[in-house]
């Protein structure tokens, strides 16, 4: 065991592993210096002229549907008519957005979909308690005085303060774009994670569905294309036991190698699917077990205090799997490590080799798609190799401890 861990990956990394993580979006290039009537000038004005009708809608459209399912909410058809008025405010709020997408050049992510409720009272709940729904309905009542203020401002800028009117319409729309984000943009991080948890579920289905796919194809060629033919010689021996014995003899001496060999495979693919040797003793085995099957001599260091959970320890083993078969595959390199420790509430592993170098997520080597299932359980996947080597890539896992 070596007692100096590497380093946990600092933020940068963390950073620069998520921006390049299949699926994830890239960050925003730094912006460019902008002259004083240059397009983004004009766009921001264009917005800011729109601010009173764009406005005037919104507060007449908040304050009816507001009012009128306030009062009549004592009959039958307030509460739905409340309902409808906010699922209509969604489609304003989404109307804005794109309004200040086009015109402030504001990325402001779209909110979750309200989820399908089966049945009218599920959907009217629903709909009466969506957050996004009443912000929007706040930002239509507030935007009524400020839209009436940045219009003026900017028309009277626009003819008589001629020289400082760009430097007004950037004042303006910064307040503007500050609404648009405090009361428009989705509730808070927890939208954000439940649209990459929903993209992260359809990566793992699609895996699971390859998995299931190779199992099978597996089975059909392999064992069960062996266990056909064995069962069709044994047929023949039976057939010659009484006329030929001696044939049938050695019809059933090579249905034993057959049978032999219809094992191996059986114990490959079990060992593909979980190893016996990952559940009976732990990553320390395991993946020693996997160094002495790499082409390159592979040294492995695993510093863990107990177990991690089954679930945690199977990613970990065929991550490592992966990263050491293409060493092995790609490499070139004379030495590989392998180190496992624990640090806080995360599980890393770090794999280094003295190749040539030069490996990228998107280089062709099994890394998008091994950062991808990484993503999939909250993992993340940072990738070190300049051309001509040392490559270190570096895997972390959410730690969960092992049930007993």
């Amino acid at each position: 065991m070596t007692a100096d861990h590497p380093s946990t990956p600092s933020p940068a990394d963390t950073a620069s592993a998520v921006s390049a993580a299949p699926g994830r979006a890239p960050g925003r290039a730094p912006a460019r210096q902008r002259t004083a009537y240059g397009k983004e000038t004009w766009k921001e004005i264009s917005f800011l002229l729109l601010d009173l009708p764009a406005s005037l809608v919104g507060f007449v459209y908040s304050v009816t549907t507001v009012l009128v399912g306030v009062a009549l909410s004592v009959t039958v058809i307030g509460l739905p008519l409340l309902a409808a008025g906010l699922a209509g405010a969604r489609g304003i709020g989404r109307s804005e957005r794109a309004r200040a997408r086009w015109l402030l050049d504001v990325d402001v992510a779209e909110p979750s979909p309200l989820p399908r409720a089966g049945g009218t009272l599920p959907w009217l709940w629903a709909r009466l308690k969506d957050p996004v729904a009443w912000r929007s309905q706040l930002y239509g009542l507030i935007r009524l005085p400020w839209g009436v203020v940045a219009f003026t401002v900017t028309l009277v800028s626009l003819v008589v303060l001629w020289p400082v009117l760009p430097f007004i319409a950037r004042g303006l729309a910064a307040a503007d774009r500050g609404m648009v984000r405090g009361l428009l943009s989705p509730s808070d991080e927890l939208e954000r994670r439940i649209a990459e948890l929903e993209s992260d579920r359809g990566v793992v289905v699609d895996t699971a569905a390859a998995d299931l796919r190779r199992i099978e194809r597996d089975l059909h060629d392999g064992a069960q294309a062996r266990l056909v033919a064995l069962a069709m010689g044994l047929g023949l021996a039976k057939e010659k036991l009484h006329e030929d014995p001696e044939a049938a003899a050695e019809m059933v001496a090579e249905a034993h190698g057959e049978v032999k060999l219809a094992l191996q495979e059986l114990r490959d693919l079990a060992r593909g699917i979980h190893p016996a040797v990952l559940t009976d003793r732990g990553l320390d085995a395991a993946l020693s077990s996997l160094a002495g099957r790499c082409t390159v001599p592979a040294k492995v260091t695993v510093e863990l205090p107990e177990r991690p959970a089954e679930a945690i320890e199977g990613i970990a083993y065929f991550t490592v799997s992966e990263l050491l078969q293409n060493v092995s595959k790609h490499a070139r390199a004379r030495a590989a490590s392998v180190e496992v420790w624990r640090a806080d509430e995360r599980l890393l592993l770090q794999v280094r080799d003295d190749g040539r170098g030069g490996a990228r997520l998107d280089g062709g080597t099994g890394l998008a798609g091994l950062a991808e299932r990484l993503g999939a359980v909250d993992g993340l996947l940072v990738v070190d190799s300049p051309e001509g080597g040392p490559t270190v890539i570096t895997a972390e896992l959410p730690w969960r401890s092992r049930q007993t």
